[in-house]
């Protein structure tokens, strides 16, 4: 093999290394947010089974004031019963004291129906607050180890990155200046092995020509099809697979 080959080879691999830490790391901002969304969410149930209680006794305070009304209504036709002396008005004025009535037993029924749904509502903060607080826990946990792994992957790719420029130098100018021109355009496959005559990067298949150059191990060769530059060792196989 070629020397350039193997120092490009070496100096791929070392960018693959430092692509998959930058991918990684750029993974974790993500990752933190979907962690804090997840515990926005159960703040936000939470807040909701407040409320709820909230609209709840509020409703039933409202009752409350309709039932004092009520009973002032039922006091003011009462003193107007003791005052009048006609009997029409007396009993007019009875009826308003059962409908008073009736509509006050309405009202505490509802009243009743409203404390229990006050009581289930309490239980759901409860509940609520329970998956909020065990939410904040994990959430802490994950993020505490997520602040970890950042830490960890940046110290890693400072390290990676220490002395790549060193591996780049070390190749000839005009191979690094194709490596790095071929690593923009096609990724980090950029030096391919020839398998069964075809380029191991867009595997078309290689004139007869390129795949003797590429035994003889004189010089740079490229895909005539992708550009890559190819390489050649005895354990590939250079015949086309039938």
């Amino acid at each position: 093999m070629l020397e350039v080959i193997e120092k490009l080879l070496i100096l791929q691999n070392r960018d693959r290394q430092i692509r998959r830490v930058q991918d990684e790391l750029n993974h974790i901002g993500p990752e933190r947010q979907a962690l804090m969304n997840k515990a926005s969410g159960a703040q936000s149930a939470l807040e909701k089974a407040k409320l709820r209680v909230k609209e709840l006794e509020s409703k039933r305070k409202e009752l409350e004031l309709e039932v004092q009304a009520k009973k002032q209504l039922i006091e003011r036709y009462a003193n107007q019963q003791m005052q009048t002396r006609k009997n029409e008005e007396y009993q007019a004025l009875t009826r308003e004291i059962e409908m008073c009535k009736e509509a006050i037993f309405k009202i505490e029924d509802q009243e009743i129906e409203l404390m229990e749904q006050g009581e289930a509502a309490q239980k759901d903060v409860a509940a609520a607050t329970k998956i909020l607080d065990e939410a904040k826990k994990l959430v802490d946990e994950q993020l505490a180890q997520l602040a970890t792994r950042e830490q960890n992957l940046k110290k890693e790719l400072a390290e990676l990155q220490a002395n790549r420029e060193e591996l780049a130098a070390a190749v000839d100018e005009s191979a690094r200046a194709l490596y790095e021109r071929l690593l923009k355009s096609k990724g980090h496959n950029v030096v391919v092995g020839v398998q069964h005559g075809v380029c191991g990067g867009c595997h078309m298949r290689l004139p007869t020509q390129i795949l003797v150059s590429c035994q003889a191990q004189q010089e740079l060769v490229n895909c005539t099809n992708c550009g890559r530059i190819l390489y050649y060792t005895r354990d590939m196989e250079l015949a086309a697979a039938k």
